[in-house]
């Protein structure tokens, strides 16, 4: 792991940027969405982290058209050309077989995400853009893995990190991540309150940039605990930590009803809204922009963005997938790196 982020190189301000993608599971379809992907015309140099071949299959099974460069750290920054793609070579120890899990590919798929980050932290790309992993089986393989979001902010060396989907006109970011709902409650605590806030706050400014952002935040009970008949994390841990944070200048409102703030007349004030759990915020916005939503990771050093949808093995192979999802995180990969503003690290919040 590192904790320092390397001084980049000189860029001029006309050159494209680079973005690293990673195709994710090799079995599901995520080498078919960067071959789609390859085929349109991007504004940035894309450089796909995986296995050459890889990909030559994908494009072989989709009969689309793919002329593959090798890509390496000192090469030319270069506009995106329709219907090539760059490489950095990263093997898989064996051909995949669309639509069938293989423990044996998983130190293939873990390297061209390592790769990736890594590139990010030292300036050989700009940002990173993600497809969709399979956890179970990579757990199958023997290493413990909860998400693409956990394995950068160990990657990074960071004490915390948010997770956060958007689409249009909606900003949903997580207190919890991937934990059992009985665990839920007992993970509310105020100095996670205080870190996730202090996080969606400072790269809503810096990242997105919203000069003072204003964030709803919901409860975590019914009806926002009822006055404390449903629960008293509202009055213990949540209305407490809120009121901390207003004083030192952030604008937070709540906690609030779920079930009621997801309404336009709550969301047409706010410019992110902090869910205290995965199941509580993201059906809500899966609704809403499904197959064009985009996941981003707050609180690292370097831009993360992703789809807002899985594996799809069902799909690989057959060119029923659609790199909607894709193509939006590209896009908002190319906004947050045009509108950041360098920012410290957030390990010590």
């Amino acid at each position: 792991m590192t904790s320092a982020v390397a001084a980049k190189p000189e860029q001029s301000a006309s050159a494209p940027a680079r973005l690293a993608l990673t195709p994710g599971e090799p079995a599901g379809i995520g080498p078919d969405l960067l071959v789609q992907i390859a085929q349109g015309d991007w504004p940035a140099q894309l450089i796909a982290i995986t296995d050459s071949a890889l990909l030559q299959r994908a494009a072989n099974r989709l009969r689309l058209p793919l002329r593959l460069n090798s890509w390496q750290p000192n090469a030319p920054r270069t506009v995106h050309e329709p219907g090539h793609l760059w490489v950095c070579e990263t093997p898989l120890p064996a051909p995949e077989q669309p639509g069938q899990l293989n423990t044996a590919l998983v130190p293939a798929v873990l390297a061209s995400l390592t790769r990736a980050c890594d590139g990010c932290l030292t300036g050989d790309f700009d940002a990173l853009v993600t497809a969709p992993i399979h956890k179970a089986v990579i757990n199958d393989a023997g290493v413990a893995f909860s998400g693409h979001t956990e394995f950068l902010q160990a990657r990074c060396d960071v004490a915390r990190v948010v997770m956060m989907l958007t689409c249009p006109g909606l900003r949903v970011a997580l207190a919890t991540t991937h934990l059992p709902l009985r665990e839920v409650a007992d993970a509310i605590t105020p100095e996670r309150l205080t870190q996730v806030l202090r996080i969606l706050h400072d790269d809503l400014r810096t990242k997105f940039g919203i000069s003072a952002p204003r964030i709803y935040v919901c409860g975590l009970n019914p009806h926002a605990g009822e006055g404390g008949h449903l629960g008293r994390e509202e009055i213990e841990v949540i209305e407490p930590t809120l009121a901390t944070l207003r004083a030192e200048g952030m604008d937070l409102i709540g906690p609030l009803p779920a079930d009621t703030l997801f309404t336009p007349q709550h969301l047409e004030h706010a410019d992110a809204v902090l869910a205290m759990y995965h199941d509580q915020g993201l059906p809500v916005l899966k609704h809403a922009g499904f197959g064009h939503a985009v996941n981003i990771t707050l609180g690292l050093p370097i831009i993360r963005t992703s789809v807002d949808h899985g594996t799809a093995l069902s799909l690989a192979g057959t060119g029923q997938a659609h790199a909607g999802s894709l193509q939006a995180a590209i896009h908002e990969a190319l906004a947050m790196l045009s509108t950041s503003k360098p920012t410290t690290s957030h390990a010590s919040v």
